[in-house]
């Protein structure tokens, strides 16, 4: 942890919000001399403070302790690189188009990596009056289910949720070319191509 970076970055966001260091501290319930401080490199923020601090800067905690925001490389949201994150205590789903920081039930989630299905895991497709018809043998048991299907195509993503003990026979609009993600519990994000 830098200090002085730190202040940095809290001086360079609270100006590319346009508040004064005032305002600021008024907004997180803290004096404008505790502000000045950490922009001149003299302290930290407490702990405590950080979680309104980052909401006011909407910012992650880990970037105003580094110091610094991660630059990325932006690919103009290309539904190509589409990325899953699911949440094994909740089933919480979370999809970006870029790679990110996501975190659910208080553990740091990781994205998904997808491996192409097998024939034997392969969800069955069917065009049927203007809709795509998704079916699949699986048990769908606790211990191991098919937790979503997201159906992505250039423009589209389309998710459905599933739970145990359901069937898999969820319908999806028609579209030609796309791919069709699953999330089985215990194998893993799957892929094919439609």
């Amino acid at each position: 942890m830098d200090v002085s970076k730190t202040g940095e970055l809290i001086r360079r966001l609270r100006i590319e919000k346009g508040l004064t260091q005032r305002e600021l501290a008024d907004l997180i319930c803290v004096s404008d001399k505790a502000v000045s401080k950490w922009e001149c490199g003299n302290g930290m923020p407490d702990l405590s403070i950080l979680p309104n601090l980052s909401k006011v800067f909407e910012t992650d905690i880990l970037a105003l302790l580094n110091g610094e925001m991660e630059e990325r490389d932006m690919n103009n949201g290309n539904m190509k690189n589409i990325n899953f994150y699911a949440c094994p205590e909740c089933g919480n789903i979370i999809t970006s188009l870029e790679a990110g920081d996501f975190s659910c039930c208080s553990r740091k989630l990781e994205a998904l990596k997808a491996i192409k299905a097998l024939d034997d895991e392969k969800l069955t497709v069917e065009a049927n009056d203007g809709e795509l018809l998704v079916t699949a043998e699986h048990s769908m048991e606790k211990d191991g289910y098919i937790s979503f299907i997201a159906y992505v195509s250039s423009d589209t993503l389309i998710i459905k949720k599933l739970y145990p003990q359901w069937g898999v026979n969820v319908r999806f609009p028609f579209a030609r070319h796309g791919v069709f993600y699953f999330y089985d519990t215990k194998k893993g994000l799957l892929v094919q191509r439609f």
